[in-house]
């Protein structure tokens, strides 16, 4: 991580461990919320032609995950994603050239992060003004088809739309999504529940998939900085390492490098199954290769923009 960085991230070490796993790279800890309020969601990436439309194309992933192609309208566009969908998390892609604007092009990527209980985006609006950055806040409203929109998630962004490569942004679904029956959601387990398993189907249980627990990105230096005080507003404990950032929030393990803008992108994702498997199987997809057991785990890989 340059010196440049280090100086933008502005975090507060409060001691200094060494960890293993991740080459022995130093770490330093952050100061952060006393309570866990947003965990990871869902992430999105932009992968190469050849990579999307062979994960488009898969036999394989229809069989390994609640997979779907779907068009989705919310706001003022649509767009075409390519949704690998577990228990409480998923996985979106997109191919070169599928979205509009900067969010085109390869090494695109974007995280959203998400509370169980309503009430906890307006927690976390307050933790940022706390640092002195005022969010950019909003709502997304979803249209199923039929031209009728129902307010789907509040949302917020530490830096309003600016962004090089990567977007983080926190989201909290509203209750008049659940109540709409278009949507499919299942009923509350307690007074104010908006939790990410709530709003997934049980579908996963048919398939190998259950939830990712990891996911590495290459993001620009500009966006890791932007993004570390959202992810502390959100009460992650945020740890720097020689490369960029890692946060885990008992589920979902985030590591976040920085690096120059044409080596953005996704690098790889470890997911948890279902149950066990014996032996190890070994699906090249694209220019990506999904490693699928022994036990119970899987491993997807994504090769470097060259």
């Amino acid at each position: 991580m340059s010196r440049t960085l280090r100086a933008a991230l502005g975090l507060a070490v409060t001691a200094t461990v060494v960890l293993t796993g991740t080459a022995g790279a130093a770490e330093s800890r952050s100061s952060s919320a006393d309570e866990q309020l947003l965990f990871y969601n869902h992430a999105y990436a932009v992968v190469d032609r050849e990579t999307a439309d062979a994960i488009e194309d898969s036999e394989y992933l229809r069989e390994f995950a609640n997979f779907e192609v779907r068009t989705t309208t919310g706001g003022d566009f649509s767009w075409t994603g390519r949704y690998l969908m577990g228990h409480e998390t998923y996985l979106e892609f997109f191919g070169e050239g599928d979205l509009p604007g900067q969010d085109a092009e390869f090494g695109s990527s974007g995280l959203g992060i998400s509370p169980e209980d309503a009430g906890d985006l307006d927690i976390v609006a307050r933790n940022l003004v706390d640092q002195g950055i005022e969010p950019a806040e909003g709502l997304q409203t979803r249209d199923f088809g039929d031209g009728v929109r129902v307010p789907w998630f509040e949302y917020l962004r530490a830096t309003g739309e600016q962004y090089e490569a990567f977007d983080p942004w926190a989201m909290e679904y509203r209750g008049e999504y659940f109540a709409d029956p278009r949507s499919n959601t299942g009923p509350e387990s307690h007074p104010g529940d908006v939790s990410r398993e709530r709003y997934l189907s049980d579908d996963y249980q048919n398939h190998l998939m259950r939830d990712v627990t990891a996911i590495h990105l290459g993001v620009p230096e500009r966006d890791l900085a932007t993004t570390v005080p959202l992810l502390e507003a959100g009460g992650y404990d945020v740890r720097t390492t020689d490369s960029g950032v890692v946060v885990d929030d008992g589920t979902t393990t985030i590591r976040l490098d920085a690096v120059p803008r044409a080596e953005a992108g996704l690098r790889s994702i470890q997911m948890r199954l279902n149950g066990p498997v014996l032996d190890q199987h070994v699906e090249q997809i694209g220019r990506s290769t999904l490693y699928v057991g022994p036990r119970d785990r899987a491993v997807w890989t994504f090769e470097a923009p060259e």
